[in-house]
């Protein structure tokens, strides 16, 4: 089990680098910006916007660790789960265009160099979140909102588990509330977060009906709901 969790902790990095390059190719352009009605009546609030990675830390990676704890081997479908939905999202950045929520597009013309040195400091969990690096170089990484859809993810996994389920759902709130206080997505980037999680979760796991009603699940995935 080590192994597998390793291997699936392995993939999802590697996921989350590949985005992280196809996220900053999509820096370089110029973008438009989008009128939000949403936005248009939700305050921006400047210290929300200051913490809202450290608060989806916190939201999100205690629970995963329970997680861990509590059921190895649905710990290493969600993880994988995660890679994908990582993957998928830097295919929608590229695809999309979208201009930055707050501010000039500052990051328009962006060369190789000032890419590389961005991806290694964005790879860098003391430059993401001491030096608050993402407020820099990652202003263009909208479709679809990456804080709604990895703590939504995460709720869909613990579900099953009341005590995870109650403290996920909390966090998840929360995160999704700074979301748009610090004006960080563009509404439809969460409307999108939300139904394609929920797409890629349906296909890992088979039976979502079941486990949001309540019902066990029994493990392995789709291949297990399918032969049933």
């Amino acid at each position: 089990m080590a192994l597998r969790v390793t291997l699936a902790l392995g993939f999802r990095a590697t996921c989350y680098a590949v985005m992280l390059w196809m996220a900053l190719l999509a820096e370089a352009r110029p973008a438009p910006r989008l009128p939000d009605l949403v936005l248009a009546h939700v305050p921006y609030v400047p210290w929300v916007d200051r913490w809202n990675y450290a608060l989806w830390t916190l939201a999100y990676l205690p629970v995963a660790l329970l997680l861990l704890k509590e059921d190895a081997s649905r710990f290493c479908r969600y993880t994988v789960a995660s890679g994908v939905l990582a993957l998928l999202r830097g295919l929608c950045i590229l695809a999309t265009g979208l201009g930055p929520v707050n501010g000039a597009d500052v990051n328009a013309g962006m060369d190789a160099a000032s890419r590389m040195r961005a991806f290694f400091q964005l790879v860098s969990p003391v430059d993401v979140l001491g030096a608050n690096t993402p407020h820099t170089y990652l202003t263009k990484d909208l479709f679809f909102s990456g804080h709604t859809a990895t703590t939504f993810l995460l709720l869909l996994y613990v579900w099953r588990f009341q005590g995870l389920r109650a403290v996920m759902l909390m966090g998840h709130v929360l995160v999704v509330a700074s979301v748009f206080l610090s004006h960080l997505h563009y509404t439809i980037d969460v409307i999108g977060a939300y139904a394609i999680t929920f797409t890629v979760f349906s296909l890992f796991e088979g039976n979502p009906r079941a486990l949001l009603a309540g019902e066990p699940v029994p493990d392995g995935g789709v291949s297990r709901a399918r032969a049933s």
